[in-house]
């Protein structure tokens, strides 16, 4: 009776988890379910639940309790548990085939689950988990529910098998590919061959089965995803990413070769397309893509081209008739796209031109794709939010095939030539039109899509260089009518707005595309005439900028001028720049039509246009972005950058870059304009330094501007204790200041340059900004700009900071660094924030204070030696607050936050390895708590963090071994102890420490995929000899854990690890053991081929 109780109170708990609109009642519902999963008895309860419920949500609740246990890897649940649950889930199924499809899901996924983990599992020299198809083979003998139920557990298990589940990820990666390419090589091409005779079936049937009828839909969706998870299974294990789809080759094994080399199974899937209805064919097109994608390896070249003949009609019988082969479905539509992109993405143009039905598919394509393009804007609203993305693979197509026209050597005509140019048309004034039909039904504008539209415009610049010609004439064809219209109706009194916008939208497309083709140039062999042609263009452009530009104080198009500035990029990088060849017919025509008549002129134009983006569009993010990005290119260039200096216009930003040229300069309370400071300033910093040399007086003309701010600001902090002072004024000045001094110093990477503004700023100005972290010190609006510029002052980029050995510099330079982390530091403890806001309002200070402490202390600029000597206590204050810093982080929040995490990391590497003796004399507590985050860092998925934790493992690991043979060999002292003896008796109190770092190392150097072999090589030496005794237990326990005929083979692998290693870390000693783990860690992946491998980490495998 209590069980029963109990079971409705499971059911109702979850049917408020499911149901109920209580957000508290949910959430008592989850914690309560939560405690059920966690409890020791959950196993039983389990079954019980699937037994006697009546509700769904508690069957689901049961099934994935129950996977959730099979999975964690610290469960103890024996061989014959695991095998009478998975036959208890397979009679269930059998007997209860009204199930919910998502109980019935979640019941699969727990069988595929206990299978993959237990397919090494042997019971009496039989592997009980393997018999997977003659278990399934009884639903599939069944009626059309078994079947449906036995085709999908054979569906989610091969899925199951190819992904890397969280069980897995907490497993060791080796495994999870030993599963899976055993159950390639012993199930999956009998799956795959099962699924088409299953299909073939189906097909043949067709004039008897009705498969809009809901049980046969449900078994023919079922054997789609079957075939579709068998071919897209990650056979080799390179685990592609999904977004690279369309470079994706399968790589199937040899031994399915005859299921390819029988065109029926090609045939098969083309027909199950044309007969099955629209919510079903995708999935045979979506199989038909990955059939068209195996490796060319897999056949002999006759047999590839009889392989791509057959591709090749099919695509083109279902162009024959695209509307009645369902093409107007737009997920048929997208699949067909996608297979139309894989002909020449696995296939060569050259093999292509010599199939027989060539002539005729690629003009089912051309025309295909000409309709495509040209119905994108003008169909139903469905078609138009899913066409966007099928036309990338149309492109993708012609792209490719574009490309390799120079290296096609068959003699058959390609017709690229004649092609090619209808479907730049299509392109090209499919774009033109959709502006009126977006404008005026107010539907979605691709314009708003920048990346699509950069990504086409990528494609567009390769094909569009096909029959450049005839490409060029039509763009200059469209853009003289448009610039006509345009400039009529400029002309009239009011021009219509909606008139008004849709020539400014046809216009932004043509220079938009006008920037891509010419960028195409760089992909292909261009000639005198195409640079010509490129002149005609680039003419055109420049033409309609002058009106635009003079039009500004009116107002103007933001898509368009960020048109123009995607041009000028594209125009930079084939015209402009020190590896470019100098294309003299473009700038003839420039010279012919504008007067300008070399790189230089060029170069001015960029300019002012950039100078006039910069007063003009000073409030608009975008173009101010894109402007600043493309003066910081600019101002990259050794040659361009000595001829922009010249310029009157560059010498006119140098001498005037206040808030009255560029109102961006001015007070601003935008801290997104405001971060674009530091950009513009990194860009005239390079400029004034191409002339600069040693010239004083040249550099303190420039900094005019930027010393009267920060005195200004100097003589309001002065006064901050009175009552009119201007808070606000001074905190927006000081945020500006800050990160217009940073760009200044990133630029300035040479030693002449650095000391000029190094002088400039300390000491008469460091102070301000130290009062003002003192003052703001709750506020990462202004402490945010100001830390980092510190950390950027005190970075030693390109050797910058080389100081005359008579130079006190290094020493202040450090000591104002120090004195700017304990101001910051010391008062940031005090501020309590919300843990919603911890990162931004708090812990982004205190990472960007370990980057500077770091950039400082490794920066070889400072004699540390000398703060003690002298009784400078600069040295231990930042050191404190460091480790005052760290205490006030919890582990788990220096774990959760990467930014934070990497800054701590490399800094403690640098801590440990030239200041070891400031970590010894820490208090127990706090060293304990440093060795607990290196513990954590050590399974770190960041590998810097990783290898910086290994690094600083081993220093802190070598210097307490030293100090232990240093102990050993000396008689006891009775004065009290020093820092190193301190230390050592606080690890040997807490051994646990060490000793799980050793675990962890270990682990996962045997078990688990490591990238870092030799990082972890290093402190592993050191762990063993401190924990000699501890390092002998894991051996012994790891050796019994293994199957009894194996035992041998791994103790001796344990002995030779060990084999030729003093008690000592010379580096020689080190090197040996090096090399000893590397052929240890093989022979322990050599064993994991095995079948009868038992698998376990450290962590599993320890008893005692």
């Amino acid at each position: 009776m209590a069980v029963d109780q109990e079971i409705q109170q499971l059911e109702l708990l979850c049917k408020h988890l499911y149901e109920s609109n209580d957000a508290v009642q949910r959430a008592e519902a989850e914690k309560a379910l939560v405690n059920f999963q966690n409890s020791p008895d959950t196993l039983v309860k389990c079954q019980l639940l699937l037994e006697r419920a009546t509700s769904s949500y508690a069957q689901l609740l049961a099934a994935t309790t129950l996977t959730k246990l099979v999975s964690r890897p610290a469960q103890i649940i024996s061989l014959q548990q695991r095998i009478q649950i998975r036959n208890y889930i397979l009679t269930y199924l059998a007997t209860r085939i009204k199930l919910d499809a998502y109980v019935v899901q979640a019941l699969t996924v727990l069988f595929a689950r206990i299978t993959k983990l237990g397919w090494f599992d042997c019971e009496k020299e039989d592997y009980v988990f393997r018999n997977v198809i003659v278990d399934v083979g009884t639903f599939l003998q069944g009626s059309v529910e078994h079947c449906t139920i036995g085709v999908q557990l054979l569906s989610v298990l091969t899925s199951e098998m190819n992904q890397v589940s969280e069980a897995d990820a907490n497993r060791s990666l080796t495994k999870h590919r030993k599963i899976a390419s055993s159950f390639r090589d012993q199930q999956l091409l009998e799956i795959f061959r099962l699924c088409c005779t299953l299909l073939k079936s189906a097909l043949e049937s067709r004039k008897t089965i009705n498969f809009d009828d809901g049980l046969q839909h449900a078994l023919m969706n079922q054997l789609l995803r079957l075939a579709h998870n068998c071919l897209t299974f990650d056979f080799i294990g390179t685990s592609t990413d999904e977004s690279s789809d369309d470079l994706c080759t399968v790589q199937i094994p040899t031994n399915w070769r005859p299921a390819f080399l029988d065109f029926g199974t090609l045939q098969l899937f083309f027909d199950l397309y044309h007969t099955l209805p629209s919510t079903l064919s995708p999935m045979a097109l979506s199989c038909l893509v990955q059939i068209a994608s195996v490796r060319r390896s897999l056949f002999s070249n006759a047999e590839r081209a009889k392989f791509l003949t057959h591709l090749v009609n099919g695509v083109k019988n279902i162009l024959l008739n695209p509307h009645i082969s369902g093409l107007s479905d737009t997920n048929n539509y997208h699949e067909f796209c996608r297979l139309l992109a894989r002909l020449k993405s696995n296939y060569q143009l050259g093999e292509l031109v010599i199939v027989d039905s060539y002539p005729e598919a690629i003009q089912l394509i051309a025309k295909f794709t000409v309709d495509s393009l040209r119905y994108l804007m003008f169909d139903s609203q469905q078609m138009l939010q899913v066409a966007p993305n099928s036309v990338h693979y149309l492109l993708s197509l012609w792209q490719r095939m574009v490309a390799s026209v120079p290296y096609v050597k068959a003699t058959e005509p390609h017709m690229l030539e004649t092609y090619t140019p209808e479907v730049t048309r299509a392109y090209i004034t499919s774009r033109i039109d959709s502006v009126g039909v977006c404008i005026r039904e107010g539907t979605e504008d691709p314009l708003d899509d920048t990346a699509m539209v950069t990504q086409q415009l990528e494609q567009l610049s390769v094909i569009g260089r096909c029959e450049y010609q005839k490409t060029c004439g039509l763009i200059v064809q469209l853009f003289d009518q448009a610039a006509q219209n345009y400039q009529e109706l400029l002309q009239r009194r009011t021009p219509a707005p909606i008139d008004l916008a849709i020539q400014e939208g046809q216009l932004t497309w043509l220079v938009y595309i006008i920037g891509a083709a010419i960028g195409g140039r760089v992909s292909f062999n261009s000639n005198e005439e195409h640079d010509s042609m490129d002149g005609e263009l680039v003419c055109r452009v420049l033409q309609l900028m002058q009106l635009t530009d003079s039009r500004l104080g009116q107002g103007g198009c933001e898509r368009l001028e960020s048109a123009y500035l995607s041009f000028f990029e594209q125009f930079r990088k084939i015209y402009v720049g020190d590896q470019v060849q100098k294309a003299s017919k473009v700038y003839r025509r420039l010279s012919e039509v504008l007067g300008l008549t070399d790189e230089t002129m060029v170069l001015s134009v960029f300019i002012r246009k950039i100078i006039t983006n910069l007063k003009y569009w000073s409030r608009c993010e975008l173009l101010l972005s894109k402007t600043l990005n493309l003066l910081g290119d600019l101002s990259v260039g050794y040659n361009s950058v000595r001829k922009l200096v010249k310029l009157d216009e560059v010498q006119f930003m140098l001498n005037n870059h206040t808030g009255e040229h560029f109102p961006f300069l001015g007070l601003n309370q935008n801290v997104n304009d405001l971060r674009f400071r530091t950009t513009f300033y990194t860009a005239l910093g390079r400029l004034l330094m191409v002339d600069l040399g040693e010239d004083e007086d040249k550099f303190h003309a420039f900094m005019v501007p930027l010393t009267a701010q920060i005195e200004s600001v100097g003589q309001m902090l002065a006064n901050a204790e009175a009552a009119m002072f201007r808070n606000e004024e001074a905190k927006w000045r000081i945020v500006g200041l800050a990160r217009d001094l940073r760009g200044i110093i990133f630029a300035f990477n040479t030693r002449i340059s650095y000391m000029m503004f190094f002088e400039w700023i300390y000491p008469a100005y460091t102070p301000i900004l130290q009062r003002a972290v003192e003052l703001w010190f709750h506020d990462p609006i202004v402490t945010t700009p100001v830390l980092k510029l510190f950390a950027e002052l005190v970075q030693n980029r390109s050797q910058r900071l080389q100081f005359d050995v008579c130079s006190p510099n290094g020493i202040l330079l450090f000591r104002e660094a120090s004195k700017m982390i304990c101001a910051y530091g010391n008062r940031i403890l005090t501020v309590e924030v919300p843990k919603t806001q911890l990162y931004p309002l708090k812990l982004k200070g205190v990472s960007i204070c370990f980057m500077m402490l770091k950039a400082a202390l490794c920066g070889n600029y400072v004699n540390f030696g000398v703060f003690r000597l002298y009784g400078d206590d600069a040295l231990d204050n930042v050191l404190n607050c460091f480790v005052k810093l760290l205490l006030s982080i919890p582990l788990s929040d220096l774990m959760d936050f990467p930014k934070l995490s990497l800054t701590y990391y490399v800094l403690l590497e640098c801590i440990a390895q030239d200041h070891m003796n400031f970590l010894a004399s820490l208090d127990p507590n706090m060293f304990l708590y440093i060795l607990s985050s290196i513990s954590e860092g050590l399974s770190a998925l960041d590998t810097m963090v990783c290898a910086g934790c290994c690094a600083t493992l081993d220093h802190i690991v070598s210097y307490l071994f030293k100090q232990w043979i240093q102990k050993n060999r000396k008689q006891p002292r009775p004065f009290p102890m020093g820092n190193s003896e301190r230390v050592l008796q606080t690890v040997e109190q807490h051994p646990e420490i060490l000793q799980q770092m050793l675990e962890t190392v270990l682990n996962i150097v045997m078990f688990e995929d490591c990238r870092n072999q030799w990082s972890m090589s290093r402190p592993l030496l050191g762990l063993i000899l401190l924990n000699e005794e501890y390092f002998g237990q894991l051996r012994e326990n790891i050796i019994r854990n293994q199957p009894p005929e194996k035992q041998a083979s791994m103790a001796q692998w344990f002995e030779n690890l060990m084999d030729g290693i003093d008690r000592s870390l010379v580096v020689k000693n080190r090197d040996r053991f090096t090399q000893n783990l590397t052929v240890f860690r093989r022979d322990i992946n050599e064993s994991l081929k095995g079948p009868n491998t038992n698998v376990n980490s450290v962590n599993d495998m320890m008893t005692c």
